[in-house]
């Protein structure tokens, strides 16, 4: 599994190829910036954060602000990733666990289906994040 604990540098290089994305994604949330989150999404990339909830820009940033401010570190583990062309189909086992610094104990945990897709600039982003997967919609 991809772990690294939470750190404050944005800075760091992006997928160049599909299957560096979920270890990207991973160094990405382990800042705790949801800014630098962003930078692993295409501008309009969505982000579900529950089934059937899709998001794109403020509210997507809004959304990874909420999980990084955890403080805990995600845990990557890619299954599949599948390419066609410039887009790239992958399918993570993923783990949020830990204790918060206000003590609260957290376990959360999916498999995402994400689809990336290589910019112009050759880099790979989410257009898709959906990282429950195949959970279905609640009532």
């Amino acid at each position: 599994m991809t772990k690294s604990t939470p750190s404050s540098s944005s800075e760091f290089p992006l997928a160049v190829s599909p299957e560096q994305q979920p270890s990207v994604f991973a160094t990405a949330f382990n800042t705790g910036d949801p800014d630098a989150i962003e930078r692993v999404y295409e501008p309009a990339g969505v982000f579900v954060a529950s089934p059937g909830r899709p998001m794109t820009r403020a509210d997507r940033r809004e959304a990874h602000a909420r999980m990084a401010s955890l403080g805990l570190p995600i845990e990557v583990e890619p299954r599949h990733v599948y390419v066609a062309d410039d887009i790239a189909l992958l399918i993570v086992d993923w783990t949020i666990a830990g204790n918060t610094p206000e003590g609260e104990t957290v376990d959360i945990r999916g498999t995402a289906t994400d689809v990336a897709r290589r910019g112009d600039d050759g880099i790979w982003r989410y257009i898709i994040d959906n990282p429950f997967g195949t959970a279905t919609q609640g009532p």
